[in-house]
């Protein structure tokens, strides 16, 4: 907790009242907390930039997002053979 009580970005300095200060931390704690364990919002973010990437990219250049898809594409048929090929022996 003494890092956190001595970065300003995580808990304002100047508190003099220990329950104010005590709150403070806590909310911060609170913070980090939803931050790291809200992975529906964490996995929507990546999703969303991820698309902006791909969508800059077939703006640019159209035939490498092609062959990105005709090689996801090949490479997805390949997973489900072979995972149909394995069920089935």
């Amino acid at each position: 907790m003494s890092s956190e009580q001595s970065s300003p970005t995580v808990v304002p300095s100047g508190i003099s009242d220990p329950v104010q200060l005590a709150r403070a931390e806590l909310k911060a704690a609170l913070a980090a907390i939803e931050i790291k364990a809200n992975y529906p919002k964490r996995i929507r973010k990546a999703t969303d930039r991820a698309i902006a990437k791909a969508r800059s990219v077939a703006d640019e250049q159209p035939g490498v997002a092609l062959g990105a898809i005709v090689v996801g594409a090949a490479a997805v048929g390949s997973a489900v053979w072979g995972l149909a090929r394995l069920i089935s022996r």
